[in-house]
C-alpha cells in the first residue's frame, strides 16, 4: 500500500524538503510515502479564487491513481487525533487500496474534489503554510504507523 501526497505548490524551502524526507523515509517499505506536486496556477486578475481551484483540481485529478482513497485536507474536516489516525490507516491497510492525501493551494481545495473525497480530515484548527502540512502529516502518518506497531516513537 502507498499512501500518496498530493500537494499544490512546488519549490519548497530546503528545511520544508528535509523535514518531509526524514518522515517518509523512516516508514517500511510496504507503507511507503509518495509526494507528488502540482503546479500551483498562477494567479492573475483575470483568475477568480474558483476558476483557480478548478484548474487545480484538473491537475490534481491527472496524478491521482485510478482506484485510490480520497482524503482530502480541509479546515472543516474530521479532527483525528494521532490515535485515531492509526485507526483509519489499520482500516485503509484491510481495504488494500491506496490513499490520497490532497493539500490544496493559497485557495484551498475545490469544492467538487471535495465532495467526492472518502473522507476529509483537518490537521490543525489554525491556517498553516502548505509546506509545514506536509511535513505535518509525513509526521502523523509516521506516528500512525508506529502506534500499529507499538514502536516507542509514540508516548502515550
Amino acid at each position: 500500500m502507498q499512501l500518496f501526497i498530493v500537494a499544490v505548490g512546488h519549490k519548497m524551502p530546503a528545511w520544508i524538503e528535509t523535514g518531509f524526507a526524514e518522515y517518509a523515509k523512516r516508514m517500511p517499505p510496504e507503507l511507503r510515502i509518495v509526494l507528488k506536486e502540482v503546479k500551483p496556477v498562477e494567479r492573475s486578475g483575470s483568475k477568480t479564487a474558483a476558476t483557480a481551484m478548478a484548474l487545480e483540481r484538473e491537475r490534481i485529478e491527472a496524478v491521482l491513481p485510478k482506484g485510490v482513497r480520497i482524503v482530502a485536507l480541509d479546515e472543516r474536516g474530521k479532527d483525528l487525533t494521532s490515535v485515531g489516525l492509526s485507526q483509519a490507516l489499520e482500516a485503509w491497510q484491510q481495504d488494500g487500496r491506496d490513499v490520497a492525501f490532497l493539500i490544496g493551494g493559497a485557495d484551498g481545495l475545490d469544492p467538487e474534489l471535495k465532495a467526492r473525497a472518502d473522507g476529509l480530515i483537518r490537521i490543525s484548527s489554525m491556517t498553516l503554510p502548505h509546506g509545514i502540512v506536509r511535513v505535518m502529516l509525513a509526521e502523523q502518518l509516521y506516528r500512525a504507523w508506529s502506534i500499529t506497531q507499538n514502536h516507542p516513537y509514540h508516548r502515550v
